[in-house]
């Protein structure tokens, strides 16, 4: 029997981009030394501020950016896929960004894009003032540690068809980075949710999270 080695690399990025990818950086050679050849940080690696405003239009970046570009060095220095999530320019309106996920092969090579499908808008938070929802596009599998492997973004794990639609196409590990807000009951709904869809799906998820206080942590695989 084969054994895939996936990390999940849990950590609170803040305003800085050098001192998020130094903290992953960190991250990723603890993880790769202890045999993973996946890694998965949060959503919103890039850059995070406790609310939303102008700074994160003004901190969005494309893909050819510096972050992703930061990214593929670590890929390349680790041996690793690397995937985490950024605060991408918007598409269509500048008032906007786009709540994105990459994962990145060690030769440099985006291996899959994806943008969250349904905006934090519940608890008080309106992501969807400041982000705008990706669309709804065929989903972005790649090989990784031998599997198949897809991603999706923190609340899309509220929405069942959004995981059905990753194994539908073939994935068999199911990627989730996360910023899951902490509050009553949250751990719970986070922990829940991540075991339902790969119970109901019979699939493998790997899920990361920010620490807390934000966050709620517990990232699981």
């Amino acid at each position: 029997m084969s054994t895939a080695s996936v990390a999940v690399a849990q950590f609170g990025p803040v305003v800085d981009r050098a001192d998020n990818l130094a903290a992953m950086r960190g991250l990723a050679l603890h993880a790769v030394d202890q045999g993973a050849g996946l890694v998965v940080f949060p959503e919103y690696s890039s850059y995070f501020s406790p609310a939303m405003g102008t700074d994160w239009l003004a901190a969005a970046e494309p893909l050819d950016g510096p972050f992703v570009e930061g990214i593929g060095d670590l890929a390349s220095e680790t041996g690793a896929i690397i995937v985490a999530g950024l605060v991408e320019v918007g598409a269509t309106r500048t008032d906007r960004f786009r709540n994105t996920v990459v994962a990145v092969a060690p030769s440099g090579a985006l291996l899959a894009v994806s943008r969250k499908l349904h905006l934090y808008d519940a608890f008080g938070a309106t992501e969807s003032d400041w982000a705008e929802a990706g669309p709804l596009e065929p989903p972005q599998l790649f090989d990784a540690v031998g599997l198949r492997a897809g991603i999706q973004t923190c609340y899309d794990l509220r929405f069942p068809e959004v995981t059905r639609r990753l194994v539908d196409a073939g994935a068999e590990l199911v990627l989730v980075p996360s910023e899951w807000v902490a509050g009553p009951g949250k751990v719970h709904a986070w922990t829940t949710l991540l075991t339902a869809r790969a119970i109901e799906n019979t699939v493998y998820v790997a899920a990361a999270d920010h620490i807390p206080p934000i966050g709620v942590g517990h990232s699981m695989v």
